[in-house]
Order: structure tokens, then sequence, then C-alpha cells
């Protein structure tokens, strides 16, 4: 799917996805990461440009103006693919799977967050309670 979040197929399932409606969202997402592949190489392209423009011994204000202005544009053509990807697989989807899609995906989110919460507080935890030196001898 070429970078495109795909929605994981137990997910489909669970919500009572057909075969059909899979394999329509597969082409969606598929087109869409082939659309994609490109901006993506050139926004890449786009930050190196700008890598190099802030190193130069004399930065040129108004080329980094220009070339942030080009790498707006590629962020909006990128945005704008998205999300006519996402209105394509929602219209797919009847009205009751997308509602029970967008509680599943709500579940997940907050069980990620949870598990993302957890891991911050124990880096936390180390570093304010640090192990104790192994002894000497």
């Amino acid at each position: 799917h070429g970078g495109m979040p795909m929605i994981p197929e137990r997910m489909l399932d669970a919500v009572g996805v057909s075969a059909e409606q899979k394999t329509k969202l597969r082409e969606i997402f598929k087109a869409a990461g082939d659309d994609l592949r490109p901006l993506r190489e050139n926004g890449r392209a786009l930050h190196e440009q700008m890598g190099k423009l802030m190193a130069a011994p004399q930065v040129d204000a108004a080329a980094a103006e220009a070339l942030r202005q080009k790498q707006l544009a590629a962020h909006d053509a990128s945005s704008k693919r998205m999300l006519r990807a996402m209105l394509d697989a929602q219209a797919v989807l009847t009205p009751e799977q997308r509602s029970k899609l967008a509680e599943r995906m709500a579940e997940r989110r907050d069980h990620m967050e949870h598990r993302r919460d957890k891991r911050m507080e124990q880096r936390q935890d180390r570093h304010e309670h640090p192990m104790p030196a192994a002894p000497k001898g």
C-alpha cells in the first residue's frame, strides 16, 4: 500500500467487511500509495535542499522562504491525496461499518496511548531512580 495506512485485516473482519469491500479498499490504498511515493521522494529532496541551504556560509533568506513554500505545497498535495483515499475508502463501507470501525480505531488508539504512557513512566522512573553502581572489588 506504499505508505498509506491500510486498516488491519482483523479489524475489517470484526466490523463485517466483505471480501469484495476488502478488494476495493486494497485498490484504493494501493493507488494512493503509488501516487504518494513520488510526493514523498520530492519531500525528501526538498528537505535535503533546505539542509544544504542552511549549511551555506551565507544563508539566502529569500531562497529559504521559496523552498519553504515548495515544502508547504508538497505537504498540501500529499494531504489532499491521503484525504481523497480516506474518503474513497469510507464510501466503500456502510454507515454501520464506519461507526464500528471508528469505535475500534478509538479503542486501538487509546490502547496504544496507554502503552506509550506506561513506557514513558518506566523511563522516567529509571531516570529518577537509577540502578546503584555495582560494588567494586
